[in-house]
This record gives C-alpha cells, structure tokens and sequence, in this order.
C-alpha cells in the first residue's frame, strides 16, 4: 500500500464500537487534518427506543431516525448505503477501535487472518468487547471488501507505563499470563497529544469521563500510569461499572452469594457504579436534575464519582511531582461543568489552579482516521 497515493488518499471510515452503540466517522485528508464527510452514532443499539444519527460536513443532518438495530452491523449496513449515496466514492480503508487485544496485540496494526486468531484467543481478557469488535469487522469485511481493515486498540497508548504501574501484587505466573495493568481510551488520549502537540507541558493529566472513565498521567506527552487495569471495569467508579474494588467483596459475592462468573461479571459492569448508588440511574445529567429536587441517594452518587476523581488527580500530581495542565473530556467531562468543579475543588492548594484547567471535545473517530492513514503510508510495524 505504501507509495499509491489514490488509495491512500482516499477516504477512510472510522467505527468506534461502544457497548450499545456505534459511532463512526468518514473522513478524507484535507490540508492539515482529516477532514469529516459524515459523522454520526448508531445509539442504544438492541434497544426498542434505538436511534440512528447520520451527519454531512456541515453537520447538518442527512439521516435521522428512531429505530431498533439488533446489532452494530445492522447500524453499519444502514451507514454504507448513505455513504453510497453521499460519497463520491467508497472507503479505501476502516479502522477499528478495538477496546482490548490481550497480551500479544498492542500495535495498531492492519488486520490479517493471523490478528484475528489472536484476537478470538484473547477473548477471555475483554468477553464484552472483543466478540462484539469481531463480528463487527466480519460485517466490515464483507460490506466493504476492497478495503483495508485497521485494528486500533484503545491499550497501545499505555504500553509506556513502567512496571511499577503496570505489575499487580500477584505472584509473577499471573504477569507472565497476560494478568496486568493494560489501561483503556487510550485513542481519546491519543487525540488530546494530538491537539496540544507542541504546546503540551511536561506534566499533563487527562480526564475521560463518560458512561465509562479513566484518568491518565502523562510525562512529555507519554502515559506513566491509568486508572483501568485489566479491563475497563477497573478504576474510578462509572455509570454502571463499580471501578476498582476490596478483592474481598468478590470473594464474600462468590462464596455467600454464590453467583457465577458470568452472573458478577454482569453485576460488576452493568448494575454497579452511579446505577447501583442512585438506585437505577447512570446518566449524570439526569442525576443533576434529582439532586437539584432534593434527591439525596444522586447526591450520594455524584459526590462519590466526584471525589474518586478528585483523589486520583490528586496521586497523579504527586506521582507527577506537580502539575502543569489538567484536561477534561468525554461525554460528562465536556458537558458538566458542576462535575468538573466538584472533582477539582480544592486542588489549588497542590497546584491544579483554574488558569490549568481546559475542556476538549473528544475526537476519537478522527484520530482512528489519522492512525489508519499513517498505517496505509507506512505499513511498517
């Protein structure tokens, strides 16, 4: 692929598969960046109150309707007709964000029949994720078959971080399984060093809070420690993901409660989080408008997000001996500006004054299309 520059010129299509959603992005190389043709999001994706967005250029709407999409490759067949329609010709390439490839997938890399073997044998590392991607870049494939079909995985970012941040206090037979600290939305990171690119300080923490959420210490530019460990259940608490817990909990579950690996699993990332704290609800905007008619139990829930954030801020600055710029991004990180005053409250005294404060959109389908078109030009490991 390297030196055709019609196919890697061409436009490429970014799909960044969600849990119960799909967002995507068709972008073509403009005179500094990718520039998007259309943009959109397949959402609640299995659900009966589904709906499916689908932007031009502008942003205007070219597509918009409420609908039930059984899967993620129903929502990408209902994509690639619009972009017959509307793209004068189809994608040269697709990226995938892959949440997790395991031990042995950690590059950004074309996807070859040997990738996807590794990929299927990693399946016990993220069993939520990888069958979902899998079946999605099959969809891909057989819909867009000229195509190359990149994997991007939402780990590579991380593989810098030292082992005194990568080892769990486990004997070395579990390290030498694959069983470490990996870290996740490492592509949204990505994108943030992307945006700053010369202008990022030495010590810079990003913050990416949505339904999922992390936190990430950076040292000129590079990940020295995250808050997801195995799989993106670890960390912070989330929307319905509990974060990090006492190992005990798991054992007293498992022993008194006696539910099944698959039963905890389903306890820990769907019921657990600012769901279980606020007895049935994740969305934060939602939550604000409780606490704001007095419910105490969304108090609770934000408040304790809040300050698991705030703490983590805090080590990342010791770890970082300081701090130079904090960002916040994400879907509650962009929008809540109480959340990012509550998470942030009182770190002046360690050196986290507003002036280093900054909001950036997140821009991870584009920043799939940047990797894709540097890959298609330098296939090169």
């Amino acid at each position: 692929m390297a030196g055709d520059s019609a196919r890697s010129d061409g436009p490429i299509l970014a799909l960044n598969s969600g849990s119960s959603s799909l967002k995507f992005g068709l972008y073509q190389p403009g005179a500094t960046d990718e520039q998007p043709l259309l943009t959109g999001s397949a959402d609640r994706i299995g659900r009966d109150n589904g709906s499916l967005c689908i932007r031009s250029s502008d942003g205007k709407p070219v597509l918009q309707r409420d609908c039930i999409h059984e899967s993620q490759g129903d929502a990408l067949n209902i994509l690639a007709a619009e972009i017959r329609e509307h793209a004068e010709s189809a994608p040269v390439a697709v990226g995938h964000r892959i949440v997790h490839g395991g031990p042995n997938l950690y590059k950004h890399q074309i996807i070859t029949p040997q990738v996807l073997d590794q990929l299927r044998s990693a399946t016990h590392f993220a069993p939520l994720h990888i069958p979902q991607a899998l079946s999605l870049i099959v969809t891909a494939q057989a819909i867009f078959p000229s195509a190359a079909q990149f994997a991007c995985f939402d780990d590579a970012f991380h593989q810098t971080i030292p082992e005194i941040a990568s080892h769990f206090p486990l004997p070395q037979r579990y390290f030498d399984q694959g069983i470490r600290r990996y870290g996740f939305h490492g592509i949204s990171y990505e994108s943030l060093v992307h945006h700053f690119g010369g202008r990022l300080p030495e010590r810079a923490i990003f913050a990416h809070l949505g339904n999922g959420s992390s936190l990430c210490a950076l040292r000129n530019g590079i990940s020295i420690d995250t808050t997801m460990g195995l799989t993106p259940t670890g960390g912070i608490p989330m929307g319905t993901r509990s974060g990090d817990l006492d190992p005990g909990v798991i054992v007293y579950l498992l022993r008194n409660e006696k539910l099944s690996a698959d039963s905890l699993e389903d306890l820990l990332n769907h019921q657990s989080g600012l769901f279980a704290l606020s007895s049935g609800e994740s969305d934060v905007k939602t939550l604000e408008e409780r606490v704001r008619s007095g419910d105490t139990m969304a108090r609770l829930a934000l408040d304790i997000f809040a300050v698991s954030v705030r703490k983590t801020i805090g080590a990342f600055v010791a770890l970082l001996r300081g701090v130079d710029l904090m960002v916040f991004t994400g879907g509650i990180g962009e929008h809540s500006s109480s959340m990012r005053s509550a998470a942030t409250h009182g770190l002046d005294s360690i050196g986290l004054t507003p002036d280093k404060i900054q909001v950036v959109f997140a821009r991870e389908e584009q920043q799939i299309a940047r990797l894709c078109r540097k890959m298609m030009k330098d296939p090169s490991p």
